[in-house]
């Protein structure tokens, strides 16, 4: 296994006299937790019962004030990703923003933000905090470990009650110090909304660029605070709809490689790729099922086009729906044993859902307009869809169809994509005309905190992934 985020160890074992000193080991600590056997297992935190907590519905309009103060190190100490004061700004800063842009959080400004010192990590001054206004306070530290590796902690605390918590610490190798920011960021957010976590995870997507008649599309991928982006392909042939597979090993999508469309499957560690289906016709809209043993697609034949499912090592499809018109737009539902899909069989675009077999075929989209691009939440709760009528918009809905809402309202959204705690789902937004850029947006279940990611150039297609091991 990677060391990229090795263990949670609590309090974290350098209070111990075998590594570190009474001097640079932050004073004044509550007792420490065992770390856990396997490395890769989290160790147990502070209490997390009682105390704050943020309405995720209300919290929008009346998001709470947190402070999140530079981390401090306990020696500057030069390393691969930067000195470890210049990191600890730059982790306080992540925390922030990614707080920040779940628009449940209002971080102190700068101006509010008095620097602090090592040993008060674990002994905050809350009556200063007390003053700004802050309700939460989220400190921590980072120190250079003498074999190479970065340890970085995270406290939180409530301000009012001068209470810890929760805690959590990390072993990073110096390129993967982005993500300890995000997972302590994560922990923040769980504790206070009792969400899931979902900023320490990344988006595949289509990186555009040219005319909108001639457009070059090449496969990028990024942190979902857009951090870390890379491309994957170099755009020789455009790509489309790229998802991720369950162990984020992998990225499913249809290229016109050799200008005939078809399914491939890129490996991420390699830069390789291979056709998962060898067929004359033309195949499109794929995506892995949930244990990542299948790729869900549709293939058009005869003049029909259905939902197949095949073997994600490749071998023969087998079809799931065999109706007059277009099926297409497969998605599991998170236990694997529905899928919903969108088809013209009724006359026009709408939403069905059927058992992982193609049995039970039944609709579930009755508004006026046309339902797209469907796609199953993580917590199976709701399904997400393009909303075609007047624009195109971004829209949710229980699984039975009831509950119809609509988060978005531009000229034209399509393609969502959920946060693997279903809270956020990303998009993309394209502008009018023919020099129309597209954007990479994300908006959560509210509607109200809609925001742009940021990317390097046009972007479309966007695909997040689950939360990284």
């Amino acid at each position: 296994m990677s060391r990229s985020i090795l263990a949670s160890v609590g309090l974290l074992a350098f209070v111990s006299a075998s590594v570190a000193t009474a001097q640079d080991a932050p004073a004044a600590a509550p007792a420490p937790q065992q770390a856990a056997a396997d490395p890769a297992v989290p160790a147990p935190a502070g209490d997390q019962s009682g105390g704050l907590v943020v309405d995720v519905t209300g919290g929008i309009s009346a998001p709470m004030p947190i402070a999140i103060p530079v981390m401090p190190t306990s020696a500057v100490v030069s390393t691969p990703a930067g000195s470890t004061d210049v990191l600890g700004r730059q982790l306080a800063d992540i925390v922030t923003n990614d707080l920040r842009n779940s628009g449940l959080f209002t971080p102190l400004s700068a101006g509010q933000l008095r620097p602090i010192t090592f040993p008060e990590v674990t002994a905050p001054g809350f009556d200063y905090w007390g003053s700004t206004g802050a309700q939460a306070l989220v400190q921590g530290f980072i120190r250079a470990n003498g074999d190479g590796n970065l340890t970085v902690g995270c406290y939180l605390y409530d301000v009012s009650s001068k209470a810890e918590l929760t805690r959590t610490g990390f072993v990073v190798p110096p390129s993967d110090w982005r993500r300890a920011g995000h997972k302590c960021a994560d922990m923040v957010y769980t504790r206070l909304t009792g969400e899931g976590a979902y900023f320490d995870s990344r988006v595949v997507y289509v990186s555009e660029t040219g005319p909108k008649g001639h457009r070059i599309k090449r496969l990028a991928i990024m942190d979902q605070d857009g951090a870390n982006h890379r491309f994957l392909t170099n755009g020789q042939s455009i790509v489309l709809t790229p998802r991720f597979a369950p162990n984020q090993q992998s990225i499913v999508y249809m290229s016109y490689l050799n200008n005939r469309p078809a399914i491939y499957v890129y490996d991420i560690g390699s830069g390789k790729q291979r056709l998962v289906v060898a067929n004359a016709n033309l195949t499109f809209a794929p995506r892995f099922s949930p244990d990542g043993r299948n790729i869900l697609f549709s293939m058009a034949q005869a003049g029909n086009t259905d939902v197949y499912r095949v073997s994600s090592q490749g071998g023969t499809p087998q079809r799931l729906t065999n109706s007059p018109g277009i099926d297409t737009g497969g998605s599991y539902s998170p236990d694997g044993s529905k899928i919903v899909f969108e088809s013209d069989r009724s006359g026009g675009q709408q939403i069905y859902v059927m058992n992982a077999d193609g049995s039970n075929q039944q609709r579930i989209s009755f508004g006026g307009g046309r339902y797209a691009t469907p796609v199953w939440s993580p917590r199976g709760d709701l399904i997400a869809f393009t909303k075609l009528g007047g624009g195109f918009r971004i829209g949710i809905m229980s699984p039975s169809g009831g509950g119809e809402k609509l988060l978005t309202n531009d000229w034209q959204d399509e393609g969502p994509s959920w946060s693997p705690n279903g809270r956020v789902i990303n998009f993309y937004r394209s502008g009018r005309g023919s020099g129309g850029k597209a954007d990479l947006w994300s908006v959560d279940l509210t509607g109200v905190n809609e925001r742009k990611i940021p990317t390097p150039l046009d972007g479309s297609d966007p695909a997040w992934g689950p939360l990284r091991p």
